[in-house]
C-alpha cells in the first residue's frame, strides 16, 4: 500500500507544475480529491461584496449544475459571504458554518446539493482581499460521508502548497517562452521575484526585486549571491536553495521563510525548477530555483465583516444582513436567501437581539454607519 507520505509527495509536485502548465490542474484537483477524501473538487474565487463568482479548475463537476450555480444559485449558497471572511489558509467546512440540520432545509440543498448527491464540503480561501477570496474546494458526495477530522487533516497538509502554487502561476507564463517575454512578465509582477542559479548565484531579478536590492532592508547581493539580511532567514534561505538545486522534493514542502524587518511581515517562499515542467522556466536563465517575496499584511475588513466578528454573528445571521441591504420585508428576504420565512425570522430575532437594533430599518442605518476600525 502506497504511503500517506508518498501520496502527499507525488501529490505536491503535481501541484507545483499545474502552476506552471495549467492544463494539469484538473489531474492536481483529481489527485486532491483522492487524497483528502472526496468526489469532486475546483478552484474558484468568490467576490463577497457583488455576489459573483467563477470557476478557475475543477475535477468531476457536472457542467450542468455548474452553469446552474452561476446562473441561478450562486446567491443560495449557505456558505457566503461568511465563509469568505475565513483567514487565509485556514481549512474549514460547509458545517462549520451552517448546522446540518439547517443546510438541507435550504433551497440550495433541495434544488443544487441533493440532485448531485453532495452533502458536504470542505474548503480553505488560498488568497483573500478585502472582499472575495481564491477557494480550494472538496466536495463529499453520499458515497464519500461527511467529512471527518482525517479529511481536515490531510486537506490541511495541501492547502499551503496550493496557496503558493496560485501565486506562482501568475508569475510564470508557461505559453511564452522566449527570454525577452518572460523577462518583461516578470518585471510587471507586483511581487519581488528572484531566480537563483548553483550556489546561490543570482541570475535575474525583477523591478520589485531590484528595488529591495537596492532598500538592502531584507535582502541583498553579496558577490553575486542572493543573501537575507537577517541570519536565520538567511539560514533558511541557503537551506531551501541547496535542497531545490539538488533536486531534492523537501524544497516544496518547507513552508515561507521569515524576513524580519521593522516596517511589516514579509515572507520568501523558494520554488525549485529542477522538476516536471517547471524545467522550462529555469532553463531560460539557468536558474535551479526562483523565490518570490510578498508582504503580509491584511487589509481591514469590509464593514460586513467587522460588524459579523464585533458581534458574534452565525454566518446564516450574515446572510440576512447582507439581504437586508439589499431587499426589504420577510417575504422577500426569504426568496432572496432561498430560506423559510419562519426561518428567516428566527435569524432576524437573533440578530436584532446580538445587535441592540428593533427591525430592519435600524439593521441597514447600522451597517451603512458601521467603520471597520470598530471591529474588536
Amino acid at each position: 500500500m502506497t504511503s500517506e507520505a508518498a501520496l502527499l509527495s507525488e501529490l505536491i509536485g503535481l501541484v507545483y507544475d499545474a502552476a506552471l502548465d495549467p492544463t494539469l490542474w484538473p489531474r492536481a484537483l483529481e489527485q486532491a480529491c483522492l487524497f483528502v477524501g472526496g468526489s469532486s473538487g475546483a478552484l474558484f474565487w468568490h467576490d463577497a461584496a457583488t455576489e459573483h463568482s467563477a470557476a478557475l479548475h475543477m475535477f468531476n463537476e457536472d457542467p450542468h449544475f455548474t452553469q446552474l450555480y452561476f446562473d441561478k444559485y450562486l446567491p443560495f449558497n449557505p456558505c457566503f459571504p461568511a465563509g469568505a471572511f475565513i483567514e487565509a489558509g485556514v481549512v474549514w467546512g460547509s458545517t462549520d458554518l451552517i448546522p446540518f440540520e439547517e443546510i438541507v432545509e435550504t433551497r440550495f440543498y433541495a434544488e443544487w446539493m441533493k440532485p448531485q448527491g453532495i452533502i458536504d464540503a470542505l474548503g480553505a480561501n488560498l488568497e483573500k482581499s478585502a472582499t472575495s477570496a481564491s477557494v480550494l474546494a472538496v466536495r463529499m458526495h453520499e458515497t464519500d460521508g461527511l467529512a471527518d477530522a482525517d479529511d481536515r487533516r490531510r486537506l490541511g497538509l495541501i492547502v499551503p502548497h496550493f496557496q503558493r502554487a496560485v501565486s506562482i502561476g501568475r508569475l510564470f507564463d508557461q505559453s511564452k517562452t522566449a527570454q525577452a517575454v518572460l523577462t518583461q512578465a516578470l518585471d510587471n509582477v507586483s511581487a519581488a521575484v528572484f531566480l537563483v542559479g548553483p550556489n546561490g548565484r543570482l541570475v535575474f531579478s525583477n523591478v520589485p526585486g531590484r528595488a529591495m536590492l537596492d532598500e538592502a532592508a531584507l535582502l541583498t547581493e553579496r558577490n553575486g549571491i542572493l543573501v537575507a539580511a537577517a541570519p536565520d532567514a538567511q539560514r533558511a534561505l541557503r537551506e531551501a536553495l541547496v535542497a531545490a538545486e539538488n533536486g531534492n522534493a523537501a524544497a516544496d514542502s518547507g513552508g515561507p521563510i521569515p524576513l524580519a524587518t521593522s516596517q511589516g511581515r514579509w515572507f520568501a517562499s523558494v520554488l525549485p525548477l529542477t522538476s516536471g515542467d517547471r524545467q522550462r522556466t529555469g532553463a531560460l536563465h539557468s536558474a535551479v530555483a526562483a523565490v518570490f517575496v510578498r508582504r503580509s499584511s491584511p487589509a481591514s475588513p469590509p464593514p460586513l465583516e467587522a460588524l459579523a466578528k464585533l458581534y458574534k454573528l452565525t454566518a446564516s445571521e450574515i446572510r440576512v444582513i447582507d439581504a437586508v441591504m439589499k431587499v426589504s420585508g420577510v417575504k422577500a428576504l426569504a426568496e432572496a436567501l432561498g430560506l423559510t420565512q419562519a426561518t428567516v425570522k428566527t435569524h432576524l430575532h437573533n440578530v436584532f437581539r446580538k445587535t441592540g437594533t428593533a427591525r430592519q430599518s435600524e439593521l441597514v442605518k447600522l451597517i451603512a454607519g458601521f467603520e471597520p476600525s470598530q471591529r474588536p
